[in-house]
C-alpha cells in the first residue's frame, strides 16, 4: 500500500478541521479525539464551494459529522453522507495516523 504524507498529527486543531491540497484536490481534515482523523472532499455540494474544513464539528445522535458554514448540511465524517438529505455524499478518504504523522491511503486523487 502507498501512503502520501499530509501533515503532522499536532497541527490538525482538536474538534476542528483544516483544508489540504493534495493532487491538486482540496481535502477536509478533522481530528476528532477519543474518534481519530478524517478526510472528506473539502466541496460541500450544497452550498457548491470548497468550504468543509471550515465547518463545525459535533455529532448528530451519535453520528460523527461536520456541518457546511454555508448552508449548514450535515455530512457524516464516516461515510460523507448529507444527514438531511441522504442522496448526496461527499467522497471520504481513508487515512493512517502513524509516527505522529498523518497519511492519505490512497495517493491517486482522481475520481
Amino acid at each position: 500500500m502507498s501512503l502520501v504524507r499530509l501533515c503532522h498529527v499536532n497541527d490538525i486543531p482538536e474538534h476542528s478541521g483544516m483544508a489540504a491540497l493534495v493532487e491538486g484536490r482540496q481535502l477536509a481534515l478533522f481530528n476528532l479525539p477519543g474518534l481519530g482523523f478524517f478526510a472528506l472532499d473539502n466541496w460541500d455540494p450544497m452550498g457548491r464551494a470548497q468550504v468543509l474544513a471550515r465547518g463545525i464539528v459535533g455529532d448528530i445522535k451519535g453520528e460523527p459529522c461536520v456541518a457546511s458554514p454555508l448552508y449548514k448540511h450535515h455530512y457524516s465524517l464516516k461515510d460523507g453522507r448529507c444527514l438531511e438529505q441522504e442522496d448526496v455524499k461527499v467522497k471520504v478518504w481513508p487515512l493512517v495516523a502513524k509516527d505522529d504523522q498523518l497519511w492519505l491511503e490512497q495517493p491517486s486523487l482522481t475520481g
